[in-house]
């Protein structure tokens, strides 16, 4: 298969992303790679991304791995998961190749002991919020995930939901996973209450059920019927990867409910359209949200809180209209992709300037 333009036949970075199944950590690797291409001798070792980009397979990247890139003393490895870091010790440590490894930690809990193990065996460590960084002993440096402000760009919110199709005039969102700890039961639970007050607004659900938890789907579709509500609270399924920026600009209120998160990208995807935000107090929405300015926060599976929070932002769209602005502002200047790539630079350069 043709090399992607853009990509190195001999990099002295290498992008892992072997999980076929599309998460967060796949959007992250989908939104770094071009950019990180401009910047580095870049390779990309795994699934192919939604735009286009075909990574190389495990055994091709040990292969380009046997020796050292041109001008460095080794090559940098940068994996996001578990069985990514152990095909890194497999390359460094057992088959000796000059690899050194980085990886991207997100979850906020003390890990478990294997994984911690794993860690502990990194060449360098990045965190993606301080929290997660007190989790982890040997953090080289913090770097926020960042979003493509190109790609997630604002729109005017007075017309963009008639271009969804739903009724109503106005949209509120929750993306992600259909699952208990995405917290969609407290979402419709809220939106049960406030969509009666507020005839104009129609909501969303854009994420994908697995099997797992199709009967806990379907039953919160019940209990939405059984209010009258399905026209108005709207399971949307898995939306395709290059559509769901559309769907965030359609959407005045973007929510993020879940009863935890390690990060979660899609209040800082949404609030780089304009949307006002309600989260719950997990993840890293703390840094992204200061009450009254970008949003709201609330705590993690309250319904009743929630729904107070939209109650707030509901009534006066010109003002949630620009308290969207300013979420977009915030995103614009803290959690851009550009950020991004540049922080995970710099730890880069440090890793081979230990060896200079």
């Amino acid at each position: 298969m043709p090399l992607h333009p853009g990509l190195s036949a001999d990099p002295e970075v290498i992008v892992f992303n072997l999980k076929k199944r599309y998460t967060g950590v796949s959007a992250t690797v989908n939104a770094l790679v071009p950019l990180q291409m401009t910047q580095w001798a870049l390779g990309y070792c795994g699934t192919t991304q939604s735009n286009g980009v075909v990574g190389m397979r495990l055994g091709e990247a040990i292969r380009v791995s046997r020796r050292p890139p041109p001008g460095r003393p080794f090559r940098i490895w940068h994996v996001r998961r578990d069985h990514e870091m152990l095909a890194g010790l497999w390359a460094r440590d057992v088959l000796r190749l000059p690899v050194r490894l980085v990886f991207t930690s997100a979850a906020q809990h003390v890990h478990g002991a294997f994984p911690r193990w794993l860690i502990s065996r990194m060449d360098a460590v990045i965190a993606t919020t301080q929290k997660a960084a007190d989790c982890v002993p040997n953090t080289t440096g913090v770097v926020h995930h960042g979003i493509d402000l190109t790609r997630f760009a604002p729109v005017d919110k007075t017309h963009a939901w008639a271009d969804s199709g739903l009724p109503g005039r106005w949209g509120v969102g929750v993306f992600g996973r259909v699952r208990p700890d995405k917290g969609t039961d407290v979402f419709v639970d809220a939106l049960l209450a406030v969509l009666p007050r507020y005839p104009e607004v129609t909501a969303i659900i854009a994420g994908l059920a697995q099997p797992q938890h199709r009967a806990y789907e379907s039953a919160l579709k019940e209990r939405i019927a059984s209010a009258g509500l399905s026209e108005r609270l709207v399971f949307l399924g898995e939306v395709p990867a290059g559509e769901v920026h559309r769907w965030y600009q359609r959407c005045l209120v973007c929510v993020a409910c879940p009863r935890y998160e390690p990060f979660g990208l899609t209040p800082f995807e949404a609030a780089a359209t304009g949307c006002a935000l309600v989260c719950s107090r997990t993840g890293a929405f703390e840094e992204l949200i200061t009450p009254g300015q970008e949003g709201l926060l609330v705590p993690t599976g309250d319904a009743a809180a929630l729904a107070h929070a939209l109650d707030q932002l509901l009534t006066d769209s010109e003002r949630t209209r620009a308290t969207g602005q300013r979420a977009r502002e915030r995103v614009s200047q803290q959690f851009s992709l550009q950020a991004e790539a540049d922080g995970i630079g710099r730890v880069y350069q440090q890793l081979w300037a230990t060896a200079a």
